[in-house]
Parts: structure tokens; sequence; C-alpha cells
């Protein structure tokens, strides 16, 4: 009966997608052939499209290398790519901390620089596209993750929702002295940079990109803005639950003691150009040699040590500094969190860091929404308390909540949340200036007075609550500017 079901859902698919949108569209990687989405068969996904050299022999801990083909691809699948324990945890935990950590994804692989379209043939105007960067302490992480899927957005929202994978840990982020630092980061600009120049063939406007991301992922949608400041690309961001004023980056020192303590356990010495003997060991022997450099201690959890490095080129040391004088994109910025993170990892230390770009950027005359989540569903509670933890918000925006919870059922107040939060995120796609104003939403204001925080879900409501930020944001005075208990949580 399955099976049968399964044959159906295809067929229907077959028939619903206009050939000229799953057919080949031409990009500077080649022709690319998408499938329709098994779940929303409208929608066309073109998964694994490759916008870099893969990353593997000489060009491992190498800055990426833009892929170009004329070849067809035929974009059909993903890239291949410690369980935290709670007491009292609920039935749906398991399969919402694997599916959010990426713990399901098998196989792995370095040649990991791919991305993925999700389209449906709806308007004959360019669509809004929204640019989608993964979280997972830069870490761990996959775009193929049942949270990420961005067909059930292309299906109810005139847009186009793009994701892209890019090198985490030691591979992103290697320390190695004198070699590029950041690659991961310059990953995602190279990512950026396909989307602008190829989203056309799919229907999107390259004029209207927003990039967002979660915990690590929206920390680096910022550290962008301060990066090209001049040159974003995009015309939309939206960081949640991590910002560049979240967490303290790598000091060159410290990223060269991880690299050579790595180095020697792989035999390849303590000192000196060790590069191109960690070049030469298999990406399993490397992964081995990453466990065994002791993280840094910090006040919530161990702090992964292969991460963002200061180079005051694509990460600076200053970014309080920066973003006080406005050294910033003046792009639309759209900021939040769950009202109590601390569900997930244990720590608080997002909220304040939200509280303060959102300041800054209202300062310099940036349009800035500041929402708050508050849901708790069925199938999200991970155990009694956990309230809108770190990350509760994303399936909502993205419409996954049954898919991550092993299809646990959405409530039908649960389903008209997400489809609200997903109607509000295509409506800053489409208009970052002034599309949230139209919905009714407040602009932020840098004196954070009036009822200026966009409460979602508040008390489980359909419709957003306006509420004062003043007493959600009552500790960040004590906090200042301490990011030492965020050190160990993206």
């Amino acid at each position: 009966m399955g099976r049968m079901l399964r044959v159906v859902k295809l067929l229907t698919a077959l028939l619903l997608v206009p050939p000229s949108v799953a057919g080949p569209v031409n990009t500077t990687s080649g022709p690319v052939t998408g499938h329709p989405s098994t779940s929303r068969p409208a929608v066309v996904e073109y998964l694994g499209i490759p916008y870099a050299k893969a990353p593997i022999g000489e060009l491992r801990f190498a800055a990426p290398v833009k892929f170009a083909s004329d070849k067809p691809f035929d974009a059909a699948k993903f890239t291949p790519s410690k369980p935290i324990e709670y007491p009292n945890a609920t039935d749906v935990l398991r399969p919402i901390i694997a599916n959010f950590a990426g713990q399901n994804v098998k196989p792995q692989s370095e040649d990991c620089l791919k991305l993925n379209v999700w389209t449906k043939n709806t308007s004959s105007k360019k669509k809004p596209v929204l640019l989608w960067i993964h979280g997972g302490r830069f870490a761990v992480g996959s775009t193929n993750s049942l949270f990420y899927q961005g067909q059930y957005i292309a299906d109810q929202e005139d847009v186009i929702v793009v994701s892209m994978n890019y090198r985490l840990t030691v591979f992103g982020f290697p320390g190695a002295p004198g070699s590029p630092q950041n690659l991961g980061l310059l990953d995602q600009r190279m990512g950026i940079e396909w989307v602008r120049d190829n989203i056309a063939g799919f229907g999107g406007d390259p004029s209207r990109i927003t990039i967002f991301g979660q915990s690590a992922g929206g920390v680096a949608v910022d550290y962008h803005m301060y990066t090209y400041a001049d040159d974003p690309i995009v015309n939309g961001v939206m960081p949640m639950s991590g910002t560049a004023l979240s967490m303290t980056p790598n000091t060159p020192e410290q990223s060269q003691k991880y690299w050579y303590t790595l180095s020697e356990a792989l035999g390849c010495g303590s000192s000196g150009d060790t590069l191109p003997c960690v070049r030469s060991k298999t990406a399993t022997d490397v992964l081995a040699a990453v466990s065994k450099v002791p993280p840094e201690t910090s006040k919530a959890l161990p702090q992964p040590v292969f991460h963002p490095t200061v180079d005051e080129e694509i990460v600076f040391s200053n970014y309080e500094e920066r973003a006080s004088k406005g050294m910033f994109a003046k792009v639309p910025y759209l900021v939040g969190n769950g009202n109590f993170e601390a569900g997930y990892y244990k720590i608080a230390a997002f909220t304040c860091s939200s509280f303060r770009e959102a300041s800054y950027r209202a300062a310099s005359g940036v349009p800035v929404w500041r929402y708050m989540y508050f849901g708790e569903w069925p199938n999200s509670i991970l155990y009694p308390g956990s309230g809108s933890y770190h990350g509760s918000d994303v399936s909502q925006f993205f419409g996954t909540a049954e898919d991550v919870s092993d299809d646990t059922a959405n409530t039908a107040t649960e389903a008209k949340v997400s489809s609200y939060m997903m109607h509000a995120l295509a409506t800053f796609a489409a208009d970052p200036h002034g599309g949230l104003s139209k919905l009714g939403w407040p602009k932020y204001e840098k004196d954070g007075k009036g009822n200026i925080l966009v409460g979602l879900a508040f008390k489980n409501k359909v419709r957003p609550t306006f509420v004062s930020p003043l007493m959600l944001d009552l500790d960040c005075p004590l906090v200042g500017m301490d990011t030492s208990y965020a050190q160990g949580g993206f």
C-alpha cells in the first residue's frame, strides 16, 4: 500500500510540473535538471549543484575556486556530508535533536561545496530569493536536514529558496600559519555570488536576495554585512539566534595553537610548514585528530576550537566598535531569537546580541524589525519546561515541524502560526524596506521604547503580539558585552 501511494505521488508530481521548469536550467555549473519534490510536487528542487571545485588534494585548506562546466548535471541528490541528553525527554526529542545537529546525514564527504534550489512556476515575474546558511557551531551540520527543506515556503509563497553547504571544522577554519583563514566564510561568499549570477535562470530576481541563517549561520550572515559592507550583493539579511556580537572569534595565536596540536597528532610536527603533511592525510585521519585537540574551557559548553579567526579582512576583532560606528552594509535587518534559548543549550546568550545589533542598525537609519518566538507545541517540546528553545523557530519558518519530529502532526493552530511565519519571511524577502510594515509590524527603534518587539506565537496565538522589549532585555545591561556564555553555544 505504501509503495503504491509513493508511485501515485510521483506520477502526480510529474503531471503537475511544467517541463519548462523541471527541464534543464543553464548555469555556470552547466545545464542542471531538477525533479519534483515528493512532499510538494508542484515545487521543483535542484539538489547538490556544485558552486565551487571540490576542496580536495591541493585545494584542501585553500580558498575556494569557482566551479565551471558546460556538462549536463542531474541535480537529484543532496551533497553527502554525541547525542545530547535531557531528563524527562519527550518522544520527539531524539528525532528533533538528530535532525537539528545533522546526525542523520550519511555519508559525509569533503566534496561538499554545493547548493540546492527550490522553485515553483507560479509567477511570470522574477521572484525574490531566500538564501539559507545553516548553523552548527561552524563544526557540524548540512543542508541535508529535515529542518531546512525549502519546498514548503516555495509552495506557499512566491519565492525561491536556496541553501548551501560550506566547509566546517578544520577544513573550513584550519588556522595554519601563513595560509588563508576563514575558508568556510569564503565558501559562503562564493555561494552568494553563484546565486547572484545564476538565479535568474530559475525564475529568481538577483537584485532581491535575502540571506538568513540561525545560530552559527546567523553569525555568518551578520559577518558578511561587515566584511562586504560596500558590496553585500544581498538586499535583506536575517540573523536568527546569533549575530556578529554573539561570540568572540579566535585570535590568530589560538588558531595556530590548535593547528599545531592537530598537526602533531597526525605525526606532522608542531612547528614550521606542516600544511603539506596534513594535506596528505585522509579526511578520516584528520577528523580523528580534531577530536584530540582539547576544547577551550568556557562558562557553558566546551568551545569548539576550529572556528572563525580574526584576520581583519574577513573576520574582525572589534565588531562592537564597528557596529557602534555603523561600519556595516546598510541592508534592511530582521533579527530575532527564541524566548527561552537556554531550553536547548542550557545557556542564555543570544537575546542580548540581537538587542544590541538591532539598536546599532536602527541608530544608523537601517530599517530594522525584531521578533521573539514564544511557541510551544506537542511536536516541539523536548522535555517539560523546554519552552521556545534555541532553534525551535527554524522549523516554523520553514514549515517543517512535522518532518523533524518524526511525522508528529502539527496542531491546527501551529499550522496556522507556521503559515503566518512563512508568509512574513517571504514578505520581508519581497520588500525588505517596507513589506513587514505593510503586515503591521512596527519598526524597531534605537531606544527600545514602545511595543516594538514582534512576539510570534505569543501564548500560541496565530497573529503576532507587539510587546515592549525593555522587560525581555532587562538583564542585558548586567551581561554587557560579555560573550563568554555563548562560546560553546553555536
